[in-house]
């Protein structure tokens, strides 16, 4: 075993099955953790390529669970191991006598993972059969998929994005290492993440609510949408008449090619010009407006409406007509480089399987060629995080052969039992790290709000004069920026340079949002930081960046341009004429920033070994492979890539599909029993031996004759099962509680959100409450408010040793700043 990974001193009993487990097993392997999958007798219950990939790195031992033999040998183990992964339904691991406290009786400093679907504590949902479409469509992510289906009156539609046990693995990956850099001060812990909880968490930007929401913000969708139910209006727009309604700079646009090309450069300073410019539109890029967008619309000029995220209705057509203009005039390859070259944000849109032979994300390690010994030569997807000096990072084994640990199984049972930690008690796992956040937008700072919750003390830096619209900064803001302190620096002037400096120097951890050259140019170089000190921890994410340099790593990018780029939109839309944004905002920036804690803690866990600090990477094309982990792969002779795609997809297979009942829409799932399913409820019965390819219609007649209680009583106890089609709004209502009633309960339902009805900005604000992640010792903290921009400058200043009258002459001179605008949320 490797001595100098990250987490090479690290053991772990991956026992997951399909993927949130299997995922969390990956990730902690990628970084250098010796993982060994205990299988069932006859393999993984998860037949698939990608099950092979998501071993790769680990070993196996095969053990029969039922066996007083073999659970011993499972006990053992564990006593000679850090860490136990497992998401099975809530008592099954206690059942089995693997259970957190028989794991604690042979390892009082074990970190146990549990990631059931609903929370083991939720008396409604706790038993359901939680496969991953089954918690979709309970929490909501099937139902109201995104503006432009909502306007076409689509509802429900199926996805096979993976979302819970991707955002359940990267909390689950997370917490165990934060609770493992902990262990000596805190002792052993019991984690518990739901995936459904991690899910909700995941999508909290469409469960955002804001009392008297400024119409400024609406996009044009949005206003449509609003026109159509005030007048009573159908939901009928075409595909093709979308096109009206969507802002110039977040947009497809085609190509000489045909391909499509996607540009987000709506809502930074500078990028529409950018975009305007590389198109050869510099006559249009001139005439845009320049002033604050933080002064509310009263005080707008005139010529507004090409300057704020949305572009009006008075600029949006000429522009839109100018770019489409523009576009057919080169191919997209050529489009993707000047924009590349310009800093202008856009990419190609791709197909899945184009990303996977992408040069680069073959030469920057977001995809790997593993020489398979079952497959030849698999591309698949890389890390989902990293540290920048590990040198095998983008090195992989393949998925191991079926119990090929037995031969190793007496040396490590042969170890000594691991050494009792030492227990202080509760708290917060990451009580006293400072860290310094430079981050914007929302996938950087949700690094630090993420933090916060386990005790992080969080200092957000931002300049005198934002360079980000209120839309992002401050709506988005809401969740991203809670938890932390906020001082404005002007970094053009020596006075700002210098508190940044003594900032740094009292942090343990940096935050970034960039790329490599946007890092250097801020002074945060890999040789400037071991300098300045040699334990800093630099996390970094931006967009197309991989362990190892491509053509594209300084790149500009967003969420939807990961999403473009890695295959989803086309996936999601259904094929190349008909790209879509995946339906929820912050679908790869929140997984993204999840991403980057995992790294944070495999580096503090490297740094708690030895001293050393360096700089944990994460990119939003990284987690774009996450989010189709379960296809992220090829080879010669592979498949067909026919996962279902498109609008009007309502499942995967007859027997996994979302069906209307009686009184309203259910998802219906037994993709293991199948026929045998239909054979054991005396009303489906006779379909069992259907066809498939007449299956579903049938089914669906079958099941619109019963309401859902009937179906839901008719599987009960099995298997399979029939949840209801939730909505995320519906379930964001349901599990309101009010900050004015008292403490917030984090520990008992599924879902949790919070009223924020004390908030500074003067209006109340719906946000999905941090129960992701529920340790049994350690203490998660409910991060405060987001402050308004520069609340604590004169504070933060203060604690660096500024004088009061130096601070003053410091913001009286725009070298610092108390505010970006007169309102908290300009109107």
């Amino acid at each position: 075993m490797m001595t100098d990974r990250p987490l090479s001193n690290i053991r772990v009993l991956d026992f997951g099955q399909y993927l949130a487990g299997p995922l969390v097993g990956m990730m902690l392997a990628d970084m250098g953790a010796e993982v060994i999958r205990i299988d069932p007798p006859g393999g993984p219950r998860f037949k698939s390529p990608a099950s092979d990939m998501l071993a790769r790195g680990k070993s196996s031992l095969v053990l029969d669970l039922k066996n007083a033999d073999d659970r011993a040998v499972a006990l053992d183990l564990a006593a000679r191991s850090d860490v136990v992964i497992e998401n099975f339904r809530p008592g099954v691991m206690k059942r089995l006598g693997l259970g957190p406290d028989d794991l604690r009786e042979v390892n009082s400093g074990i970190i146990s993972l549990s990631m059931p679907g609903f929370a083991s504590t939720d008396p409604e949902l706790a038993g359901l059969a939680a496969w991953e479409a089954v918690i979709a469509a309970r929490t909501g992510q099937f139902t109201d998929m995104g503006l432009n289906r909502r306007l076409m009156g689509i509802n429900p539609s199926f996805t096979p994005l993976a979302l819970a046990s991707a955002y359940g693995g990267a909390f689950g990956a997370m917490s165990v290492l934060f609770a493992l850099a902990a262990r000596d001060r805190k002792g052993g812990d019991h984690i518990e993440v739901p995936l459904a909880s991690a899910l909700l968490e995941g999508l909290v930007y469409n469960c955002e609510q804001i009392e008297d929401y400024p119409a400024r913000y609406k996009s044009p969708r949005e206003v449509e949408l609003d026109r159509r139910t005030a007048n009573g209006l159908p939901m009928n727009l075409r595909f093709e008449e979308l096109s009206e309604f969507l802002d110039p700079f977040y947009r497809t646009y085609t190509c000489a090619d045909g391909r499509g090309f996607y540009v987000v450069a709506c809502s930074i300073a500078g990028h529409p010009q950018r975009a305007l410019r590389t198109l050869g539109l510099s006559d249009l890029a001139n005439e845009l407006p320049d002033f604050s967008a933080y002064i509310d619309c009263k005080d707008w000029p005139a010529a507004w409406s090409a300057r704020n995220y949305p572009v009006g209705a008075k600029d949006r057509a000429r522009i839109s007509s100018a770019m489409k203009a523009a576009f057919l005039t080169r191919p997209s390859h050529e489009w993707e480089a000047l924009f590349g070259a310009a800093k202008a944000p856009g990419t190609a849109q791709r197909f899945t399987q184009e990303w996977l032979a992408d040069p680069h994300a073959l030469a920057s390690g977001l995809v790997l060629v593993v020489d398979d010994p079952r497959y030849g030569k698999m591309r698949q997807m890389g890390n989902v995080a990293w540290i920048a000096d590990d040198a095998l990072a983008a090195a992989k084994q393949p998925g191991p052969t079926l119990d090929n640990a037995r031969d190793r199984l007496g040396t490590i049972l042969s170890e000594r039992v691991r050494p009792a930690p030492v227990r202080t008690g509760k708290g917060g796992w990451l009580e006293g790290l400072k860290v310094l956040d430079l981050t914007n937008v929302i996938a950087g700072p949700t690094i630090g709000s993420t933090l916060a919750r386990f005790g992080a003390e969080v200092t957000l830096v931002q300049p005198v004069e934002p360079s980000v619209d209120p839309w992002n900064a401050v709506v988005f803001g809401l969740h991203a920026q809670r938890g932390k302190k906020s001082i404005l620096l002007n970094l053009k002037t020596p006075e700002g340079k210098d508190a940044l400096t003594k900032l740094i120097a009292e942090a343990d951890v940096i935050t970034m949002n960039g790329t490599d050259e946007q890092r250097d140019k801020l002074g945060l170089s890999p040789d400037r930081l071991e300098k300045m000190n040699p334990r800093l921890i630099l996390v970094q994410l931006d967009a197309f960046g991989g362990p190892l340099r491509g053509p594209k790593s300084d790149h500009l990018g967003y969420d939807d341009l990961a999403q473009a780029a890695t295959g989803v939109m086309v996936r999601f839309g259904g094929g190349m004429a008909t790209p879509e944004e995946h339906a929820h905002f912050g679908t790869i920036d929140v997984l993204t920033g999840f991403c980057a804690c995992i790294s944070l803690a495999a580096a503090l866990e490297r740094q708690n070994r030895t001293g050393k600090g360096g700089i944990a990477r994460a990119a939003l094309a990284a987690a774009g492979n996450l989010i189709q982990a379960q296809f992220m792969y090829d080879f010669e002779g592979r498949g067909p890539f026919d996962e279902p795609s498109g609008r009007e997809t309502r499942g995967w297979t007859p027997f996994y599909h979302c069906y209307e009942a009686a009184d309203g829409w259910m998802f219906f799932a037994a993709p293991e029993e199948q026929r045998e399913a239909l054979r054991a409820v005396p009303d489906l019965a006779d379909l069992a031996d259907q066809p498939e390819i007449t299956l579903s219609a049938m089914l669906a007649e079958r099941f619109a004759t019963r309401p859902f209680a009937h179906w839901a009583a008719a599987f009960a106890g099995t298997s399979s099962t029939v949840v209801l089609l939730g909505s995320l709004h519906a379930t964001r209502d349901t599990a309101i509680q009010r900050e004015s009633d008292g403490a917030i309960d984090l520990t008992q339902a599924t879902f949790r959100v919070i009223r924020h009805n004390r908030h500074p900005m003067g209006r109340w604000a719906d946000l999905v409450a941090p129960n992701a992640v529920r340790p049994e010792r350690g203490r998660i903290t409910i991060p405060g408010p987001m402050p308004e921009y520069g609340t604590h400058t004169r504070e933060v200043l203060g604690r660096l040793g500024y004088h009061p009258e130096t601070i003053d002459a410091m913001i009286g001179a725009g070298a610092a700043s108390e505010s970006w605008s007169g309102n908290y949320l300009p109107e």
